[in-house]
């Protein structure tokens, strides 16, 4: 059976029903004898009690409600996760009641000040009328929403209480390291305040967001864990606990939690604007590979391809596609990734130093930072088109044709772009290969713009007499750019 990412918070069920569920599990140590390695690492704790009567009363359960909306084909309400979940989506309920239902879900989070403040994963809220939390004296309070950023998966909540909250602190996620002992807390499959430990497995796991900086680990997590906390030996969190690998829904023990470098910007931000205010620098970017690298005649496949240059702050600082961003303000770029993050992190209206590589030599250019989350509504959607110019030249395993002011109206791109459109591709080429299909647009060529056959041959006639194995392709697909090193040699 194929294994899934699944998020951790679950509907609500009776502790008893859950209860039969689970076996007791025995933790076994095995201790390995062999050549002695000088290091400096912490010793096999003889106990975590200490350290969860420490924390245990910054750790919360939260329970929340929503109102769903009747079934417009009369079928069942059954909340994601259950085990019926199967059965009714094959045989159908013909008696389920048809109005409006409150459904219940159960998750984890923890206090990070004593007025209140309490973090958890947005998917555990998200959409909820009601949001209680439960502390681990028993004692329970109605919580409000101050913020949410999907983006990380990170909101942050807010109670009322007479007396001054335990709460805990971040640690750095950044100096864990692998093979570090953590403990998680959490409210799994309903049970209720419940620890479990283990070690740090691997560090900057991405899973699917632009931002993603997992911490994967061994320590049990199972549904119901989703914004519970993640602790150093030092009682400091340093992850949100948010999903797992699994083919069966259950622990097997890859689970990941959001560094907390990561949530802690994030939850900043949401405490003082109620929202995220992300740096933007507004480029569409590509990791340098070792051909593309080669294509361009650079030392090193590393940092960041610039495609193209909409209106923004970049294009204001003079940056242009083609350049290679290696350094932003005053740290070395390693690639997009890396790049995306930093300068998320930077603040909006900052002005910054960028460093480019623009025709083998090194540019600094100044970029004043705009705001990503009023920018995002202007990215370029992509679009899947048949071509059907005339062909003109079979080159590369590619049947070019000129792109005419027609075609490229029917493909969105902008009014006067000019390139070559692919009209056939051989499904055995490199070119094939690397993503290129049949209503691409060919705009540049060993970074020069290309407006006709003849343009193109000369640029493939300029690589090999310059002894390059490959050639350099900016290549669109509706609004989307990017660069591909194509082969040169026969």
């Amino acid at each position: 059976m194929k294994s899934q990412i699944t998020t951790l918070h679950m509907p609500a069920m009776r502790p008893g029903a859950v209860a039969s569920t689970i076996w007791a599990a025995a933790l076994g140590l095995a201790l390995a004898i062999g050549q002695a390695i000088p290091v400096e690492a912490r010793g096999v704790p003889e106990s975590f009690a200490d350290l969860a009567d420490q924390v245990s009363p910054s750790v919360v359960n939260i329970t929340t409600t929503t109102t769903v909306a009747a079934p417009t084909d009369g079928g069942p309400i059954v909340p994601e996760g259950s085990p019926f979940e199967d059965f009714f989506r094959e045989f159908g309920n013909p008696n389920a009641p048809r109005g409006p239902r409150r459904s219940n879900a159960l998750g984890s989070g923890f206090v990070i000040s004593e007025d209140g403040y309490i973090v958890t994963n947005n998917h555990v809220i998200e959409g909820a009328d009601e949001i209680s939390i439960e502390f681990f004296s028993g004692k329970t309070l109605d919580a409000e929403l101050v913020g949410t950023d999907p983006k990380t998966d990170i909101a942050l909540l807010k109670v009322e209480s007479e007396t001054p909250l335990a709460f805990v602190n971040f640690g750095n996620s950044d100096v864990m390291r692998v093979g570090d002992w953590v403990m998680a807390m959490g409210n799994p499959l309903g049970q209720g305040f419940s620890v479990s430990a283990g070690i740090v497995s691997a560090r900057n796991r991405e899973l699917s967001g632009t931002y993603d900086d997992f911490i994967q680990t061994d320590a049990a997590i199972n549904r119901g864990n989703s914004g519970g906390p993640l602790f150093n030996m030092d009682g400091q969190v340093i992850g949100v606990n948010t999903a797992i690998l699994s083919p069966n829904g259950g622990s097997i023990g890859i689970g990941f939690s959001m560094a907390s470098n990561v949530v802690s910007k994030v939850v900043d931000q949401l405490q003082e604007f109620g929202e995220t205010r992300r740096g933007w620098l507004g480029v569409r970017i590509q990791d340098v590979t070792p051909d593309v690298a080669e294509a361009m005649g650079l030392a090193d496949a590393k940092g960041a391809l610039v495609t193209d240059v909409p209106d923004g702050p970049a294009k204001d600082g003079g940056m242009l596609s083609g350049d290679v961003i290696t350094s932003f303000d005053g740290a070395d770029v390693s690639d997009t990734r890396e790049l995306v993050r930093r300068v998320a992190d930077a603040d909006v209206g900052k002005a910054v130093r960028v460093v480019v590589l623009r025709d083998g030599k090194s540019e600094t250019l100044l970029v004043t930072l705009g705001r990503r989350e009023l920018a995002e509504g202007e990215q370029a959607v992509p679009a899947s088109v048949d071509a059907t110019e005339p062909v003109e030249k079979d080159m590369l395993g590619m049947t070019l044709g000129v792109l005419t002011d027609q075609t490229s109206e029917e493909m969105g791109l902008p009014a006067g772009t000019e390139g070559l459109v692919i009209t056939g591709i051989d499904e055995t080429s490199e070119a094939f290969g690397k993503g290129l299909r049949s209503g691409d647009v060919i705009t540049e060529a060993g970074q020069q713009k290309v407006a006709s056959i003849a343009d193109f041959e000369a640029r493939v006639d300029e690589a090999k007499e310059a002894g390059r194995k490959s050639l350099l392709l900016l290549i669109r697909r509706g609004g989307d750019p990017r660069f591909v090193a194509l082969s040169v040699e026969e």
